[in-house]
């Protein structure tokens, strides 16, 4: 499948076993970004930063295995950590980029600092956008009964039959969770919305996607060690993850820098779209200060 929407390249690319429904904008030529997106969201949800970077940048943005156009194999085992950091790497070969820079939001996050720490040779720079580090995480939902609150919300999708719960009432638990946690008026239009609801509405996009909690609930095996250069953008009103995970993250990360965006929700990306574009454009060029 190949298609074009305002300069959008909408393709289906084959990795291993899987089809990845894949969104490339930009030139060819242009310094290359891959745009991993969180749960429960889909390559749209970084339409407003690929539409201020797409002048300056090679933009790749998958819906992740298990989510919208993408294939959704409905084996936990197939959404353990490894398996998604590879099926990123895979993408970027098909795709021809021997280095790159990567971001990622919510578990599109996740998956980025893992990339990282397994494959440091193939990034030039690597942007977090709400999204923990997986070590930190791990002990602030041990120790902080403030985060464990804030992820009382991972019980609902561990229960076997969480795709019917999340498809109540016309997806009434996403669309409080996305819609009505944005801080900004204007951070989902009625058309955005739409969008969201013909994404979740896909074949089993909710019997899989939840998948990517049921398969990752220990990071033993990973060190947590990030030799890349480092932006974290944090939506500081983020009521899923809270700024305390932001505490002792140059223990693991060797070259950070954190922007905040003091009034914006989990969904900073759409609550304040110019803060993300400007920041990570000032990033990739070294200008950030």
């Amino acid at each position: 499948m190949n298609s074009n929407e305002n300069g959008f390249n909408h393709r289906s690319i084959q990795i291993n076993d899987i089809s990845l429904h894949t969104v490339i904008a930009g030139e060819k030529s242009s310094e290359p970004l891959i745009l991993l997106h969180g749960f429960p969201d889909f390559w749209y949800g970084w339409k407003k930063v690929m539409e201020g970077l797409q002048d300056s940048y090679r933009l790749i943005a998958p819906d992740l295995k298990g989510f919208n156009l993408s294939d959704k194999p409905l084996e936990v085992e197939d959404y353990r950590l490894e398996i998604l950091v590879d099926d990123i790497k895979h993408l970027s070969e098909q795709l021809g980029l021997n280095k790159f820079n990567l971001a990622g939001h919510d578990w599109g996050g996740m998956i980025a600092w893992a990339f990282a720490e397994k494959y440091p040779e193939l990034l030039k720079k690597l942007v977090i956008i709400n999204a923990p580090h997986y070590k930190i995480f791990s002990k602030k939902i041990k120790k902080s009964k403030t985060q464990r609150r804030a992820s009382g919300y991972i019980s609902q999708l561990m229960k076997p039959n969480s795709d019917e719960i999340l498809e109540r009432q016309n997806f009434q638990m996403l669309r409080f969770a996305v819609f009505q946690n944005a801080r900004n008026p204007q951070a989902f239009s009625e058309d955005d919305k739409t969008r969201y609801i013909e994404a979740w509405s896909q074949p089993n996009t909710l019997k899989a996607s939840p998948n990517y909690y049921r398969a990752n609930r220990s990071y033993d095996e990973w060190t947590g060690l990030i030799n890349v250069p480092t932006l974290v953008i944090f939506g500081m009103k983020d009521t899923y993850i809270k700024p305390l995970v932001l505490e002792n993250l140059s223990d693991y990360v060797s070259d950070l820098k954190i922007v905040k965006s003091e009034n914006s929700s989990h969904w900073v990306m759409n609550d304040d779209p110019e803060l993300v574009i400007k920041s990570i454009d000032s990033f990739l060029k070294g200008t950030l200060s």
